[in-house]
């Protein structure tokens, strides 16, 4: 059964912080590159940060310096730190395998981060 359960989203101020969460099913999480993307309203579905299953990162430029992914393997999950948050920050937040490398058939329901002014 395939899981992906995005949780941390809050509304903040510019500058503040937020930890995203995301509760990954083992079969998924053990084999795959794991990531973060986010979609403003009438914008596209971006890439954000991504890690692999080796612990190499990268991120979107618009993040870098601000944002860390991590994965905690123990638990299957896959973390969001930002920090320095901007407006233009404010989107849903999605987890999912590194679509650059696979790709499965499923979204979470994702979670909201409002960053205001």
């Amino acid at each position: 059964q395939v899981q992906l359960v995005e949780s941390g989203g809050h509304s903040v101020q510019a500058g503040g912080s937020l930890r995203l969460s995301c509760a990954v099913s083992r079969s998924i999480f053990s084999r795959n590159a794991m990531a973060w993307y986010r979609q403003a309203p009438g914008k596209q579905r971006e890439l954000v940060a991504a890690i692999s299953l080796g612990g190499t990162t990268d991120y979107a430029d618009s993040v870098k310096g601000r944002f860390t992914i991590s994965r905690r393997n123990a638990e299957n999950a896959v973390y969001l730190q930002m920090n320095s948050l901007k407006v233009e920050d404010t989107a849903m937040y999605y987890c999912n395998v590194d679509r650059r490398r696979s790709t499965i058939a499923f979204w979470g329901q994702g979670t909201q981060v409002t960053v205001s002014s």
